[in-house]
């Protein structure tokens, strides 16, 4: 499995991940092409450039300044009509959505009248853009960060001086392990975070990873303390039997239904696994005025709530979701085929130096008991003894 992690020591921002990615790699010419179909009046430069003595890739975006600001909707439309292919334009379109999540709750309105601001002028429209494409052209499975430098002090935005981190980018941090760090001023940016938040699946100091490129993204200021750059950290990962649990960030997301059908719950719960969600369940709940309901929970990445957050309000008639995030330890895991008298099944191994666990796939073994006429229970016992020999 290939990896790439960031490595925030001096925070992180759109032009910083852009350069990262760049600089491991990744061809500015097929990012230019991109944005050019964007029909903006942007371009991107790309120049080498040094940050306290060290060498590093500087993504700059040249724009016209536009005062008119921009709405969720405008922005869609601008995605809608790019040359992106379908994952960079969900990516892409889950950035901004998290961007325009963040700054509702920060200003507490709907999301519908969130307005952008410095995340919906033309150089930040290209950061995410371009990041979406780079990161997808990076080909890489899985992504993971260290805690994120936010930096200290205030900065001057739209709404006047703000301390660090901005109330959008402390939204978008929830869940996020940050850390200290000498420089002041603004280091995390919420374009940076909303990047990071949509595809890091796990929080990590130092990645398991045999290594092959190393991208390092300049950010504009060029701080005395230490050097202001991302860096980026792609290779191949090792395979993991800690005698240790790991630990990994998930989204909880719940509603409570009390005048949705059966029918209705049990579609959306497909709907939501075929999205990507780890497991939703119900559980009965008696709501107020003595009216039985049904609460839905689903655990999910947190790069994947907005979109789960979407199924659910286009297919209930709810009017809010509770959205948590939880630390979960998890056991090492991996997958394997088991060869029984009647077939293969597939197996999924969890285990650390005193637990291992073997989940035999239901359907396999579910086929495999119609096919010879065998009860399911024989199928699963005998799969779990060949598996654990």
């Amino acid at each position: 499995m290939r990896v790439a992690h960031f490595d925030c020591f001096s925070g992180i921002s759109g032009d910083m991940v852009l350069g990262a990615v760049i600089d491991a790699g990744v061809d500015p010419e097929a990012i230019r092409s991109v944005l050019a179909s964007l029909d903006l009046p942007i371009a991107l430069e790309v120049d080498k450039v040094k940050r306290c003595g060290f060498a590093a890739t500087k993504a700059t975006v040249r724009a016209q300044d536009q005062e008119d600001y921009r709405f969720l909707p405008d922005i869609e439309a601008i995605l809608a009509r790019a040359a992106l292919s379908a994952p960079q334009r969900e990516l892409a379109t889950t950035i901004f959505r998290k961007v325009a999540l963040a700054e509702s709750v920060a200003h507490g309105m709907s999301l519908e009248r969130v307005h952008f601001h410095e995340v919906g002028a033309l150089d930040s429209i290209a950061d995410i853009v371009g990041s979406a494409v780079a990161l997808d052209l990076l080909n890489v499975d899985r992504f993971t960060a260290s805690p994120v430098a936010v930096g200290s002090g205030t900065v001057k935005c739209a709404h006047g001086i703000m301390p660090v981190p901005t109330p959008g980018t402390a939204e978008l941090l929830k869940g996020v392990p940050i850390a200290k760090c000498p420089v002041k001023g603004e280091l995390a940016t919420p374009t940076g975070v909303a990047i990071l938040t949509s595809v890091v699946t796990e929080f990590v100091d130092t990645p398991e990873l045999t290594l092959e490129r190393i991208g390092h993204g300049a950010g504009t200021k060029d701080p005395i303390e230490q050097p202001n750059m991302l860096r980026l950290l792609v290779g191949e990962a090792t395979a993991r039997r800690s005698s240790s649990t790991g630990f990994d960030e998930v989204v909880v997301l719940e509603t409570n239904l009390d005048d949705c059908p059966g029918e209705i719950v049990g579609y959306v719960i497909e709907r939501l696994f075929a999205a990507g969600a780890l497991d939703v369940y119900t559980v009965p709940i008696q709501m107020k005025k003595n009216r039985p309901g049904t609460m839905l929970s689903i655990i999910a990445e947190p790069r994947l709530a907005a979109e789960l957050e979407a199924i659910v309000f286009r297919e209930t008639a709810t009017f809010g979701i509770r959205r948590t995030t939880a630390a979960r330890s998890k056991l090492a895991r991996e997958f394997a085929t088991v060869e029984t008298p009647w077939g293969p099944v597939r197996v999924k191994r969890g285990q650390n130096s005193e637990v291992t666990i073997v989940a035999p796939e239901y359907e396999d073994c579910a086929r495999l008991a119609r096919q010879n006429e065998i009860p399911l229970r024989e199928i699963f016992d005998t799969v779990r003894r060949i598996a654990n020999q």
